[in-house]
């Protein structure tokens, strides 16, 4: 893997429920490597905010699909400064509010449009060479082949704390938001939320981002 990293190609999978910390993570340690970052949850929720814009109901999987291939959608990959365009739209800030945090896991659940954004994701990889991908089924689906397969995880009542913090609601709603979420993922029948099974743990309830981020970069670099 060193070899891979001196030479410009290495391809870091980071898997984990929400609230994790899996997006700030992946961020710095791209930073760190030189890498570029593919945020793959912001692509479902790219694809939901546009099912929600055209007014197609979520139990009708034709629609949603139609309007995925229909899509327009531009990922930027700088962990500086990742941003979602859809239709020619910035959603970046419309994509992280509760009407597509609500719906997203539905639309995600229909597997003509993971399979569609799956490509994507795995077209934009090859290109980026050098990238930290994150989601729910990256290193079991997307990148089975990624030099470093991580799944980044934390207590329930860490992770309803920090995205708490984040969303301005409750940590109780936010708990029980989390649970739900988690739950429709891990259960969907198409590339549900898993652990790879050569993918390396990390708990991060007592970490700071700093520490996780470190540990991370000792384990592509070691």
């Amino acid at each position: 893997m060193a070899d891979e990293l001196a030479n410009g190609r290495c391809v870091v999978a980071v898997d984990g429920p929400s609230g994790s910390g899996k997006s700030t993570v992946s961020r710095r340690l791209a930073s760190a490597l030189g890498a570029q970052y593919l945020d793959t949850g912001a692509m479902y929720r790219a694809v939901t905010w546009a099912v929600l814009r055209y007014g197609v109901d979520l139990a009708d999987l034709e629609g949603i699909t139609k309007v995925a291939g229909e899509l327009d959608l531009a990922i930027g990959t700088d962990p500086v400064a990742p941003h979602v365009r859809a239709d020619g739209v910035d959603v970046d800030a419309d994509i992280r509010g509760p009407e597509v945090t609500a719906a997203v896991s539905a639309v995600a659940a229909v597997p003509a449009v993971r399979q569609l954004l799956v490509g994507q994701q795995r077209a934009l990889i090859e290109a980026a060479g050098r990238i930290v991908v994150e989601g729910r089924d990256i290193g079991a689906v997307v990148a089975p082949d990624a030099d470093l397969k991580v799944y980044l995880t934390a207590s329930a009542d860490a992770r309803a704390k920090r995205r708490s913090l984040e969303t301005a609601a409750s940590v109780d709603d936010t708990h029980a938001d989390l649970l739900r979420r988690d739950t429709l993922d891990s259960t969907r029948a198409a590339d549900p939320l898993q652990q790879a099974a050569d993918a390396v743990v990390l708990d991060t309830t007592a970490m700071g981002i700093d520490e996780a981020v470190a540990r991370l970069r000792a384990m592509v670099t070691a």
